[in-house]
C-alpha cells in the first residue's frame, strides 16, 4: 500500500472517531445529573426524588403549617438545656414556647417560623440560638362518623368545612339528622352544627381543622 493510500485511510477514520464523540456528548447533555432525578408534575412543575415539588421557575414550593397541625420546636446552643416543646397549633393560628412568648404558626413556612422564633429570643434573651421546628404529618388527619354514607379517617390536605368534610366521605344517609350535626374539636370543645341552614349561609359552616372529629347523628322518627 502507498503512503498516500495510508494517510487518506487514517484521515477518514479520524473524521468517524470525530462524529462518535460528538453524538456521545450530545447525549450526556441531556441527561440529569447522577441524584437529580425529576418527574413532571400535574401542576406543569416537577417532582424531585424527595418528593418536594419544583415549578417551572425552580422554586422549591414550601410547606405551610395549619391550625391543628403537631410541632416539634428544639432550642439548642442555649446556656442551659431547654427540653423541646410540644406544640399544637391552637384554634387562634398560634403556639406558645418558653419564657410564655406566643408566635403566629398558621399560614406560615417552617422556615419563617424558624426565624421569627430565633428573631425573639436573640439577642434580649439568648446570646446564641438555633431554632428548629418539625411538624408531624401523621397527624393531619379528620374523622367522620354517624349517619354519613362512608364514615372514614380523611386526610387533611387543604382547608375544609363540614359539610364540604360530610361531602367527602359520599353525603348524608337517608336517615341523618342534618341539624345536630356535632363537631368535636382536638381540645374537647364540640358544637352543633345545623347543615340544613349552612347550606344556605355559609358563615354557619365551621372549617374543620386536623384532629377534629365530625358526628351526624340519626333522626329520632
Amino acid at each position: 500500500m502507498s503512503i498516500k493510500n495510508v494517510g487518506k485511510g487514517l484521515r477518514c477514520w479520524a473524521a468517524v472517531c470525530g462524529l462518535v464523540l460528538g453524538g456521545l456528548c450530545l447525549a450526556g447533555c441531556r441527561t440529569q445529573p447522577h441524584g437529580k432525578q425529576v418527574a413532571e408534575s400535574p401542576a406543569g412543575g416537577v417532582t424531585s426524588s424527595a418528593g418536594a415539588v419544583v415549578t417551572n421557575s425552580g422554586n422549591l414550593e414550601p410547606e405551610v403549617l395549619r391550625v391543628g397541625d403537631s410541632l416539634t420546636v428544639t432550642f439548642i446552643d442555649t446556656p442551659n438545656v431547654i427540653p423541646p416543646f410540644q406544640e399544637k397549633i391552637k384554634e387562634d393560628g398560634t403556639i406558645t414556647l418558653t419564657l410564655n412568648q406566643s408566635f403566629r404558626a398558621d399560614g406560615k413556612t417552617r422556615g419563617d417560623l424558624e426565624k421569627e422564633i430565633r428573631a425573639r429570643y436573640v439577642p434580649d434573651y439568648f446570646k446564641y440560638l438555633t431554632v428548629t421546628v418539625t411538624p408531624d404529618v401523621s397527624t393531619r388527619w379528620y374523622y367522620l362518623d354517624g349517619e354519613v354514607k362512608t364514615p372514614s379517617r380523611q386526610i387533611y390536605n387543604s382547608r375544609t368545612t363540614v359539610l364540604k368534610a360530610i361531602a367527602s366521605a359520599g353525603g348524608f344517609t337517608d336517615f341523618a339528622n342534618k341539624k345536630k350535626v356535632k363537631l368535636t374539636r382536638v381540645d374537647g370543645r364540640t358544637q352543633t352544627v345545623n347543615c340544613v341552614k349552612a347550606l344556605d349561609k355559609p358563615s354557619l359552616d365551621p372549617e374543620v381543622y386536623p384532629g377534629d372529629k365530625i358526628h351526624v347523628p340519626r333522626r329520632i322518627w
